[in-house]
């Protein structure tokens, strides 16, 4: 059985496929290694599976539909066709999309469709879509559940991952392609993105420069360990839904100021604030409502911040210091 995973040399992409191999699957890992952050940090994440012979690698880009194309067919005539896509490639990040809207469009929208449109043309049957709790927007409901509208989002990053999921039940519908969309919660841990708050404001700590703290402090966010996420996801990958939306969170959010406090903690140092306003495109909580996960996936988050936090800083020290 192959599996398509598609940004394998991310964050996310590199821990789910690490737990694929694992378990014994066939990997076709996709990634075009751009420049978002550091290139060399990507590669060092596909360097983990340098020696596994059931792990292939191309560096080509999901906008280029037709090396895509390519690729599936070269599946299967090799009589090893793709049964499964876990779509994690995108382009991340809230404030930045603001600056960059056109190419958050093409990347997460158009890359988006030409998998889906690719799963259909060579009938793959199933499809795991990398979501985003952004897709709340502001919303107060809390806890935030599958059912809640999500119609108003604030960035548009958040709105190409809306974007995505209706694609995607078009698609299910369509042609009958088995689909899960997981929105994923503030995941972090070792190798986590550097533009992330667990990031940012380790390494600032540890070199003793200040970190930015946006408004007032009493944001929440519901921070869930890599581990955690990637067992949702491999879950996902063995259960077939005609068409689902499941949150992956730790269910248990932190104000900012908790969070910089558990940091703090972790390090052993005292952080130096430098105070700025609230950012357009941040939302004021999320919280994950996870009780659709547990029943249909068996999600069960078991990673405190303590924990995670602990475990991420340990990392840093030893590969970023």
């Amino acid at each position: 059985m192959s599996l398509l995973v598609t940004g394998c040399a991310g964050f996310i992409g590199s821990h789910t496929t690490q737990a694929l191999l694992k378990k014994g699957y066939n990997v076709i890992g996709v990634d075009n290694l751009n420049d978002y952050y550091n290139p060399d940090w990507k590669k060092q994440n596909l360097a983990k599976f340098k020696d596994e012979t059931n792990f292939t690698f191309h560096c080509l880009d999901i906008t280029d539909q037709a090396s895509l194309e390519k690729l599936f067919k070269q599946a299967s005539e090799e009589k090893n066709p793709i049964s499964k896509i876990i779509h994690f490639a995108a382009r991340a990040g809230m404030r930045i999309s603001i600056k960059q809207p056109l190419l958050y469009s093409k990347v997460n929208i158009e890359g988006t469709l030409n998998l889906l449109e690719l799963a259909r043309q060579f009938e793959v049957p199933h499809f795991i879509f990398a979501s985003s709790s952004s897709v709340y927007g502001n919303q107060k409901k809390v806890p935030f559940s599958e059912t809640d509208p999500v119609n108003q989002p604030v960035s548009p990053y958040s709105a190409t991952k809306k974007a995505g999921e209706m694609l995607c039940h078009t698609y299910a519908h369509l042609y009958g392609i088995n689909t899960s969309c997981l929105r994923f919660f503030t995941v972090y841990g070792p190798a986590g993105r550097p533009d992330m708050a667990p990031y940012l404001f380790t390494e600032a700590i540890l070199k003793n420069k200040p970190i930015k703290k946006f408004g007032d402090g009493s944001t929440r966010r519901d921070y869930t360990y890599i581990d955690d996420i990637v067992n949702g996801v491999v879950s996902a990958v063995e259960h077939l839904f005609p068409f689902e939306i499941f949150n992956l969170g730790n269910n248990h959010p932190v104000s900012l100021n908790e969070f910089i406090a558990e940091i703090e903690n972790a390090t052993g140092k005292k952080a130096v604030i430098q105070q700025e306003p609230m950012q357009a495109g941040d939302v004021k909580q999320t919280y994950a409502g996870i009780d659709k996960a547990k029943k249909m996936l068996g999600f069960e988050p078991k990673t405190s911040l303590k924990e995670g936090l602990k475990r991420f800083v340990k990392w840093y020290k030893a590969e970023r210091l």
